[in-house]
């Protein structure tokens, strides 16, 4: 570790990484290359790489983490298909059509579509999520700015109306959803048109409030997806058997079996040959595993990023909106700004993940290879800059011990929270430690150790006092507007700022003059230089994926459509 840290720290970022073999992630596949003959049958046996239990919340309307979206793929299909540049297309269970000057978009489901109990999908399921996820007493975090669009949503959400008067049933298989404004995140999966039914005759007679405890999100949810899960064990795994009411078929395998495994065992767990594919794979120690025998490694760009989030201010759950505290500890945007040029994260990337994450600039991340902003170069390791900015702002070492008071001359210490979980938390932990110590900052672990991810979120959601500054990372929309995590009324707004100007970029991002190509692009590139100056969040890390699939594995496609995939996954041999 202390050689890592020295190769990562160091005045400038000029690290030596010659030692390092770093991978391309260009040069890897998405599909799995197998002609064999498949047999009849079979199980196919999942790992998820995970050092906490799964919530276990299955439902689209519920679900809060990554861990239980991977369950979720082989049983909870989404109603649109897309293309590669994530834009709606008519080949799932429905179809969208926009008229943008009337402003609003018809959801036609296609027929015969039925759920894993046999009854058919209708209208009814697809205006009830709105139903639910409007409602006072919903309890999940999906009311954002997307719903609030909803032309009579917020008379509903008020008690006020107990329709939605947007919101009109055609006929059984259509409805038709009228907003107060339209943007082209629309056309895209997860841009601003809800994506996913909810079956109505299972939920209709559980209290709103009560329904995210309930066994139809948590022991026997009802989905449409090619399997539906059959058994699921708490915390620790989850069997699917096919779904005879598929719309395209029954699919191949008999069976299906993810398993939560920990990240200090997958490796051997993956050595031994006891599962066919890996999901949250860690690329930490990817040398120890890329030559396996028996798999092939699959590996994309992630949808996601890292990031450094400082805590400035709550969230008022009554109002549903951001409140900025002027005097949180993290106000100063020059302290903000010094921590991010003091971490050197080209470098982690490299020596940390072997190439296979990449120091990060801008909240857009070039998976978005039009909307992301190149010409912002983000926080760039540089030590006497961070120092400057702070002698600057006036954060003085006034008691001679090495560390700088505030600028009222008071005690500083920020408290940093971090997730445990795989081989670098605690490194890369204790490196921005010394990086931050470096520029003068008394920066200590809160709760003096890395916290487990389950107990972290709650931390963070809560807007507990504890936490002055964390580090966390988010799985992003195939949309990428960036309003559901950071707009004044986003519950995922876990930095907690909220200014007038940032109010008006994510307006002009998803406005009806951002569906001119050249505006949009404008929008977006303004609010990544406003974010990167702001800094209430500073990314870190861009991020890819690598996934071991063992060779009996047929008729796979890693896209960001599994639940698709899962239809098509055939078996070519009985054991692994």
């Amino acid at each position: 570790m202390a050689v890592t840290l020295a190769a990562c720290g160091g005045k400038k970022s000029g690290s030596d990484n010659k030692n390092v073999k770093t991978e391309d992630i260009s040069k890897f596949t998405m599909k799995v290359k197998n002609d064999k003959e498949a047999i009849k049958g079979g199980t196919l046996d999942v790992a998820v790489a995970s050092d906490t239990q799964f919530k276990g919340l299955f439902s689209e309307v519920y679900y809060e983490d990554a861990y239980d979206n991977y369950y979720m793929k082989p049983s909870h299909e989404g109603l649109f298909s897309y293309d590669d540049d994530f834009v709606i297309t008519g080949e799932g269970v429905a179809t969208l059509d926009l008229d943008v000057d009337a402003k609003k978009a018809t959801i036609k489901l296609k027929k015969d579509i039925k759920w894993s109990d046999g009854q058919p999908v209708t209208a009814d399921d697809l205006s009830y999520p709105y139903e639910v996820i409007g409602n006072k007493d919903y309890t999940g975090i999906r009311y954002d700015d997307d719903f609030m669009n909803v032309v009579g949503m917020d008379e509903y959400h008020a008690g006020k109306a107990d329709t939605i008067s947007g919101i009109k049933k055609v006929d059984d298989q259509t409805i038709e959803v009228t907003y107060k404004e339209m943007n082209p995140g629309m056309l895209q999966l997860s841009g601003g048109v809800y994506t996913n039914a909810m079956p109505k005759h299972v939920f209709k007679d559980i209290p709103i409030k009560d329904q995210q405890a309930s066994e139809a999100v948590r022991k026997n949810p009802v989905t449409f997806g090619p399997y539906y899960m059959s058994k699921i064990v708490t915390g620790e795994s989850v069997e699917y058997l096919p779904n005879e009411h598929y719309y395209k078929g029954k699919p191949k395998l008999d069976k299906i079996v993810f398993t939560n495994v920990p990240t200090a065992s997958i490796v051997e767990a993956v050595k031994a040959k006891k599962y066919d594919m890996v999901y949250s794979m860690p690329t930490d120690n990817y040398p120890t595993y890329k030559d396996l025998e028996g798999y092939q490694m699959l590996g994309r760009e992630e949808l996601a990023y890292t990031y450094i989030g400082f805590k400035l201010g709550t969230y008022d759950k009554e109002k549903g909106e951001v409140v900025m505290n002027p005097n949180a500890k993290m106000a100063d945007v020059k302290l903000r700004q010094a921590m991010g040029y003091a971490m050197d994260n080209d470098a982690i990337g490299q020596k940390f993940y072997n190439g296979l994450r990449s120091g990060a600039t801008t909240l857009i991340p070039p998976i978005f290879k039009t909307l992301h902003d190149t010409d912002v170069k983000g926080y760039q390791y540089d030590l006497d800059k961070a120092k400057k900015i702070l002698d600057d702002a006036g954060y003085k070492d006034t008691d001679g011990d090495g560390l700088r008071e505030n600028p009222k001359g008071e005690k500083l210490t920020i408290n940093f929270a971090s997730m445990a979980g795989g081989e670098t938390a605690q490194p890369l932990a204790d490196y921005y430690l010394q990086q931050w110590k470096e520029i003068g900052l008394d920066v200590k672990l809160a709760t003096g150790r890395l916290i487990d991810f389950q107990a972290f979120y709650d931390k963070i959601k809560n807007d507990d006092p504890e936490v002055d500054v964390f580090q966390a990372a988010w799985g992003v929309n195939s949309a990428p507007s960036p309003g559901g995590l950071y707009s004044r009324n986003a519950a995922f707004n876990y930095s907690r700022f909220a200014s007038e100007e940032n109010d008006k970029l994510l307006k002009d991002i998803d406005s009806k003059a951002s569906f001119d190509d050249t505006k949009r692009k404008e929008a977006y590139d303004a609010w990544q230089k406003y974010m990167f100056e702001e800094a209430p969040v500073i990314p870190t890390l861009y991020r890819n994926q690598i996934m071991p699939v063992n060779e009996r594995v047929k008729s796979f496609t890693w896209n960001y459509e599994e639940t698709s995939d899962f239809y098509d996954v055939e078996l070519t041999a009985e054991k692994r």
